[in-house]
Formats: C-alpha cells, structure tokens, sequence
C-alpha cells in the first residue's frame, strides 16, 4: 500500500506520460496528490507560483502540439501575464505531468524525471 506523500501530481489519465509518471511513484511506494487539472485547473496565481518552482517562463509550459495552440496562438509573441491567462483559460495547454514537492516542481518529460524529486 503506498504511503502518502507530500507530492501533488498534476495528472491527465489520458496521458501515457502522465499515466508512467504516476506508476512510477506508486512503484516507489508514495501516493501523490493526484490533481487532474482539466477537470479541476489551476488558478493564475496558482499557475504563477507553478513557473516559478519550475524555473521556467510561462511559455515553457504551453503544450505547443495542441490543435487549439496551432490554431490560437502559434506565433503570437505574449507576455508572461497573457501566458498565464491563456493557460489558466485552457488548461489543455499545459505541459504534463507536473509533480511538486515544496518549493520544487518538475515536468515529467520524460516520466523518470518525477523521481528528481524523492
């Protein structure tokens, strides 16, 4: 039985990759928080709190092979404010799976990187 963690993995079942990251976790022994951020998204300041424990710009988090990308905002150049709005409005184009323990985040690309964070 997996003991529970102060992982929170921001997971979409849909997704092999986020499916593997969870199974890899589980593996290890630990039960994360499991946020599926399509049904239940993160807020701006959510979002904002998110880029910064990852390191990265807001773009960095934009999934770029989503139809809705391609269709609404390939070659827009945004502000890192209007990322987060675009991303807080459209979940679908965040990167996944996100896994957070404190004040560090990783994206789970591929799913071994989860475990940088036991």
């Amino acid at each position: 039985m997996p003991k529970p963690a102060d992982i929170v993995l921001y997971h979409n079942p849909r997704c092999s990759k986020s499916r593997s990251a969870l199974a890899l976790l589980e593996e290890k022994g630990i039960a994360p928080a499991v946020v599926e951020y399509l049904k239940t998204p993160p807020t701006a300041a959510e979002l904002r709190a998110l880029v910064k424990k990852l390191g990265i710009k807001p773009e960095s988090l934009v999934r770029t092979g989503e139809a809705l990308y391609k269709s609404d905002f390939k070659d827009k150049a945004l502000s890192d404010a209007q990322w987060i709005d675009a991303l807080a409005a459209h979940p679908i184009l965040i990167e996944r799976p996100i896994a957070i323990r404190g004040e560090r985040a990783v994206i789970g690309r591929p799913p071994e990187k989860v475990l940088e964070l036991l």
